[in-house]
């Protein structure tokens, strides 16, 4: 099989099972989000320590703990994806598993704003319309909820907040992601242990089978992890940034179809008006990168 194709559907695999995590989280109530979140935080720290060792990353990841800066960076990265984690499983198991969806369907767009007002980046004019168009389905989401979509617009923003970080930072992602767990489980160590002094762990409380599916919370954080750092090594940026869609779309499907949230005629316009601002950006976005491989191709021509 050609590196590209396989690169395709390792890609596809990590975002087919970003999106199926509905399905998964809802299987541990009633553990409520936070204690979902810590465990998941605990329990990824274990896995990731052991990709660190199998993948020989214990040495570069040793380097990583003298980098200040990057420490400090990484740490900001950690707290901002706790918060983008929590949020999403709190949405999942109350019930807004659309509005979820929404908040990855916007994170493209929301990382780019980001990108004009913390990095200074110019966008071009078609990009200016997709954001505008997508502001305006905010508001009609807003007004068709009664309220903001929170959930959505922590999720993009967290995310978007987690890739600058990253993007700045730099670091490969075993030893970031194993180095963020690590700040956080401390935390997470904590909470786990005051709801067991307390009788409020549901980890121990529910039988064998529910504190043995709580494990695997890390090997469900992780698996998707690798899978998509063996794609972005295979593939384009253009093929990832195609694939991004995939997750959200399968939360929507699951939402309405497994989950059965209302889904208003007004709702429908709000999304519709997503998708399309993602269509205006998605299709500016691939004939920019091409007229820039035309010119590249031309000057080196000449």
């Amino acid at each position: 099989m050609p590196d590209s194709r396989r690169g395709l559907l390792l890609g596809a695999s990590a975002y087919t099972l970003w999106g199926i995590f509905p399905l998964y989280w809802t299987l541990l109530e009633p553990a409520g989000a936070v204690e979902l979140l810590a465990h998941r935080i605990i329990w990824s720290l274990g896995t990731m320590l052991v990709v660190l060792v199998l993948a020989r990353r214990v040495a570069p990841f040793r380097a990583l703990l003298h980098r200040r800066r990057t420490l400090v960076l990484l740490t900001a990265a950690a707290v901002v994806i706790s918060v983008n984690w929590g949020g999403y499983i709190w949405g999942v198991n109350n019930g807004r598993v659309v509005e979820t969806s929404l908040g990855y369907f916007i994170n493209p767009l929301v990382t780019v704003l980001m990108g004009v007002l913390v990095l200074g980046e110019r966008l071009r004019r078609l990009q200016w319309a997709a954001m505008g168009i997508a502001l305006v389905a905010v508001v009609l989401l807003a007004v068709d909820y009664g309220r903001p979509p929170w959930v959505a617009l922590v999720l993009a923003f967290s995310f978007g907040t987690y890739g600058l970080l990253k993007k700045q930072a730099a670091v490969e992602a075993v030893e970031s992601i194993t180095y963020e767990t690590l700040v956080m489980a401390p935390v997470a160590a904590a909470y786990v242990g005051w709801l067991v002094v307390t009788g409020r762990s549901s980890f121990a409380g529910n039988g064998h089978g529910h504190a043995l599916l709580m494990t695997t919370t890390g090997v469900v954080t992780a698996v998707p992890l690798i899978l998509f750092g063996a794609a972005a090594i295979r593939v384009s940026m253009v093929s990832l940034g195609l694939l991004q869609y995939l997750a959200p779309t399968i939360q929507f499907a699951l939402g309405l179809l497994v989950f059965h949230e209302a889904m208003p005629a007004s709702r429908w316009i709000g999304f519709t008006l997503v998708w399309l601002a993602l269509v205006v950006f998605t299709v500016e976005a691939l004939h920019h990168r091409r007229r820039q491989l035309r010119l590249v191709a031309h000057a080196s021509a000449a």
